[in-house]
């Protein structure tokens, strides 16, 4: 089964920002945050603290939801040459094989350890933080009937969800 892949930039990064929110250690970093956040409103409130600890965790929080939200994916996004290429993606038997116009490379579904789902991708994983994208959108080809169901159920046999 072959899929051409072109990245639409706002699916990018809409999906690399999903990737880092769905960090444990970012969602941790979150919730600390949240309760330092909100811990310091209700010490302004009763008088026990000055507006300006206040403002401070305020502005972490800020800094933090801007950094995830826009900067690191934004970087990604820029950073990585793929996105920017359209590829040729074969599912074979023993593995995925990648075509660009520079050459190609061929991934042994061993090599993968999970995939997960989200609005627009499939999100393979090599470990924790090396991953590959497939477009959903991508699935939907004309010679395909059910490509989407196909590709989820390749995936399933050969990588598993995580």
């Amino acid at each position: 089964m072959d899929i051409n892949i072109i990245y639409d930039k706002n699916k990018v990064l809409h999906a690399l920002r999903y990737h880092f929110l769905s960090r444990p250690e970012i969602k941790i970093l979150l919730i600390i945050v949240n309760i330092f956040a909100i811990i310091s409103a209700f010490l302004m409130f009763f008088k026990k603290i000055t507006p300006v600890a206040f403002l401070l965790s305020s502005f972490l929080w800020i800094v933090l939801m801007i950094s995830f939200w826009f900067i690191l994916p934004w970087m990604v996004y820029r950073k990585s040459k793929t996105f920017k290429e359209e590829i040729l993606l074969s599912f074979l038997d023993n593995g995925i094989q990648l075509k660009i116009n520079q050459g190609q490379a061929h991934w042994e579904y061993r090599k993968f350890k999970y995939y997960t789902e989200s609005t627009n991708f499939f999100h393979l994983y090599m470990d924790e933080r090396t991953f590959f994208l497939i477009p959903k959108d991508a699935c939907h080809h004309a010679d395909i009937d059910n490509g989407l169901s196909e590709v989820k159920q390749i995936l399933d046999n050969k990588i598993g969800k995580k």
